[in-house]
């Protein structure tokens, strides 16, 4: 089946690409990490984006979508980049930065979806509901390693993100069932708009 469905392409699309990036992205911060603890825990981060990248491979498969050449170039230069500068800007930015990516990349999983039912396609609602969250437990990790910082307040004043604000409406405590999953995000326009915590 050929999607007829340009804005879900070109999500697709992104996503595989920035889940390459992330993840280069989290080899360098990794290594740039002294405790045996969070390097483990950021490596198992770095495993998820590459099984993320995986599964939209597979969907990208099933419907034709083209890998994008010039998405591919750009986030492998931008993955490699951070990984690079989390060796010489200190612990508290990858961790900030971390998190606020992965708090954008909630919703793209859930605007997917919305994406795929307004074709009438349900076959992925699990796949994308399970990226999704996971997606929400690294931002959920990231602020946590960051939570008592003294620059947090003036980062989250700056860029719009941190313990009270998020650029998605997943709550882990209390979630969506999976029926219900395609009504989040429904704030999140194409552009960065973020929500504030309960």
């Amino acid at each position: 089946m050929e999607l007829r469905h340009p804005a879900l392409i070109e999500l697709l699309q992104r996503a595989y690409s920035a889940e390459r990036a992330a993840a280069l992205a989290y080899v360098g911060h990794a290594r740039s990490l002294r405790d045996p603890v969070v390097i483990a825990a950021v490596q198992r981060i770095e495993q998820d984006e590459w099984d993320h990248r995986r599964n939209v491979l597979v969907l990208m498969q099933r419907y034709g979508v083209p890998i994008s050449g010039f998405y591919e170039f750009k986030f492998r230069v931008i993955g490699t980049l951070i990984g690079l500068a989390c060796h010489v800007i200190g612990r508290f930015m990858p961790f900030f930065f971390a998190g606020r990516l992965e708090s954008g990349n909630v919703c793209e999983y859930f605007v997917m979806m919305r994406h795929f039912h307004s074709l009438g396609i349900h076959d992925h609602d699990a796949v994308l509901y399970e990226m999704g969250l996971k997606e929400k437990e690294h931002e959920i990790y990231f602020l946590d390693q960051v939570r008592d910082s003294r620059w947090l307040p003036f980062f989250e004043w700056l860029f719009s993100w941190g313990a009270q604000a998020s650029a998605n409406d997943v709550n882990l405590q209390s979630p969506r069932l999976l029926g219900e999953s395609h009504q989040y995000c429904k704030a999140r326009t194409e552009g960065d708009q973020n929500i504030r915590r309960d």
